[in-house]
């Protein structure tokens, strides 16, 4: 069908006739008559030759066309609705979604967005939060932050900042530790991230002692936990810098070890649009402060 001869006023009508299965309630929606509602409708299941609504003493019933027709014509309407409220102070609102692991985000990320937001008030950031599983094609991401070697199939992956891991915790705890030999007897916080431990002792010079205490899938819990008191978590220090400052947590021993790197991801396939390009450029730069 011609765009130039769609029937929007009649569409309009048989969403909200459709929303309500009422006139008199489509029709206090659109500032209309009842009559009005009833008429463009009838319009309508004239042009498509097929009634989209059975008319009933107390109101209405979709038809098995009405009922094809409704999800089309609501998505319709979503999708323009939603373009034009990405229209802010004359300029168009760009959308731009991102998954970031949580670790990254609550320790480097955050406290530095409000300088891309501020200097891109054009781009609209939606940020989720994961424990670095993502699909970034399921989810609509434009772009992942993710910890690892940075080889995921179909992705393009940039290095962003190194996180070497270290014992962090408490400093009640840390009286206990006078060489790495001691963490051997005190419960190690684990991620689900096999081996970063044994990692851990075999660049220290002690064996690895059998693995055991709780096991997380982020970082960043893992990290309150030994807060909390509750054991020794291996996390890379630049992500906790605050909670060292107060020293809430310390780092009892200067050995690390290297389990991987903070990435900027996104699919091979996807060409990067300008506000992708912009939020890159702003994240590099960042990262090499």
């Amino acid at each position: 069908m011609d765009r130039a001869q769609l029937p929007l006023n009649a569409l309009r009508a048989f969403d909200a006739a459709a929303r309500h299965l009422n006139f008199t309630r489509a029709a206090i929606e659109l500032c209309v008559t009842p009559s009005a509602v009833s008429h463009h409708v009838a319009q309508l299941e004239q042009r498509l030759s097929t009634r989209l609504f059975n008319r009933l003493p107390r109101g209405l019933a979709l038809t098995d066309d009405g009922h094809a027709l409704v999800p089309v014509v609501a998505d319709a309407f979503d999708k323009v609705a939603a373009t034009l409220d990405r229209y802010s102070g004359g300029r168009f609102q760009q959308a731009l979604n991102i998954g970031v692991v949580g670790t990254f985000a609550t320790g480097w990320l955050l406290e530095r967005l409000d300088g891309f937001t501020a200097s891109h008030p054009h781009i609209d950031l939606r940020m989720s939060i994961n424990n670095n599983r993502v699909d970034l094609a399921g989810e609509a991401l434009h772009f992942a932050i993710r910890f690892g070697d940075g080889a995921w199939h179909g992705t393009y992956a940039e290095p962003l900042l190194d996180a070497p891991l270290a014992p962090l915790c408490t400093p009640a705890l840390a009286q206990r530790l006078h060489s790495a030999s001691d963490l051997t007897r005190e419960t190690l916080l684990r991620s689900y991230r096999a081996n970063e431990w044994a990692g851990w002792f075999a660049a220290a010079g002690v064996a690895a002692p059998a693995p055991r205490g709780a096991m997380f899938d982020s970082s960043a819990v893992m990290v309150a936990a030994a807060a909390s008191g509750l054991g020794v978590a291996l996390a890379p220090p630049a992500m906790f810098t605050r909670d060292l400052a107060s020293e809430r947590l310390v780092q009892p021993f200067a050995t690390t070890v290297d389990a991987g790197r903070y990435w900027l991801t996104h699919l091979l396939s996807r060409k990067l649009d300008p506000a992708m390009q912009a939020f890159r450029e702003w994240l590099l730069a960042e990262a090499a402060r």
